[in-house]
């Protein structure tokens, strides 16, 4: 499979993401392209990491089909053929989009990162070991890092164009998007954690965390969209070596975050773009770390044919 750095299809791109192009098929279907781009520290890398669209769009593919009875989604399609069959412009092009392909129901998209914390990490732990807060809101006390939240916490936060999203109140939220959309959507991200929590621990995962985004179809549903508890949307752990108080290795994009930081702290970057080139070990190391991802929640190590 050939990496992809960008897309360039014969049909209309109608937005460009740090990972994603997406083209719009007609009024009522889009075509989501993930790429083998990758971004850390809010800066988009120069090299691609071989598999990882793919990755992405097969994880999503497989909570699609885990969470069809759950909440309606968007996904169509992630099957090449069935997608070329359905996109006949896409002909000729099957080599460059099998595998990282989805097609989708189109929805107006709520302007709201819905987060959900199962346990305190990352930027809630930083917060609350500051101030004992999140977004601003008191938390228990006594918390360690890494502590299983009952229940988990529900964390909106405002989409960011460039940047990091900001963490807001539910008040705030339902200021944004109204009180009946803002119940509907902390409901939905409840469901779709308990059930993805539920079936990555049964194959030796902790979703820690995880976001997901909604957007309102042609009939008024509020449905999931984008991707889903994949390792760039969510913190992945291995359940045998968790051990709370302290911060736990992840499976996601840590070999280029600890090479990033450590030319950061040689002077050799900083911090903003262009990033630094990266050695092929570092791009082999975070190639596995996503098909890892992938075996392990699947069962089954990812094939794209």
């Amino acid at each position: 499979m050939t990496t992809m750095l960008s897309s360039d299809l014969p049909l209309t791109k109608i937005g460009r993401g740090k990972v994603r192009d997406i083209y719009a098929v007609d009024d009522d279907r889009l075509l989501l392209v993930t790429t083998d781009r990758i971004s850390a520290f809010d800066v988009v890398m120069g090299e691609t990491i071989p598999m990882k669209g793919a990755v992405l769009t097969q994880v999503s593919a497989f909570w699609f089909g885990q969470l069809g009875g759950v909440v309606p989604h968007h996904m169509i399609s992630a099957d090449i053929d069935e997608i070329i069959a359905a996109v006949p412009a896409l002909q000729g092009l099957r080599a460059a989009l099998a595998g990282r392909t989805m097609l989708c129901r189109r929805t107006t998209v709520f302007p709201i990162e819905c987060v959900i914390r199962g346990y305190i990490t990352g930027s809630a732990w930083k917060e609350y070991a500051a101030s004992g807060t999140l977004a601003g809101e008191k938390l228990a006390a006594g918390l360690t890092e890494s502590e299983r939240l009952e229940p988990p916490i529900f964390s909106p936060a405002t989409k960011a164009e460039t940047g990091h999203d900001e963490n807001i109140t539910i008040a705030r939220m339902r200021e944004i998007v109204g009180d009946e959309a803002a119940y509907t959507l902390e409901s939905m991200t409840r469901a779709i954690y308990t059930q993805g929590e539920e079936v990555a621990r049964e194959q030796g995962i902790i979703i820690a965390d995880t976001k997901f985004e909604f957007g309102r179809d042609k009939d008024g549903r509020i449905i999931l969209i984008d991707e889903v508890m994949t390792p760039d949307s969510s913190r992945f752990w291995a359940a045998d070596t968790y051990a709370p108080g302290r911060s736990q290795p992840s499976f996601d994009k840590q070999p280029l975050r600890d090479y990033l930081d450590a030319e950061r702290r040689a002077g050799r970057w900083n911090g903003e773009a262009p990033p630094p080139k990266l050695p092929a070990e570092i791009v082999e190391a975070t190639s596995k770390r996503y098909l890892d991802a992938y075996r392990r929640l699947t069962g089954t190590d990812l094939v794209v044919t």
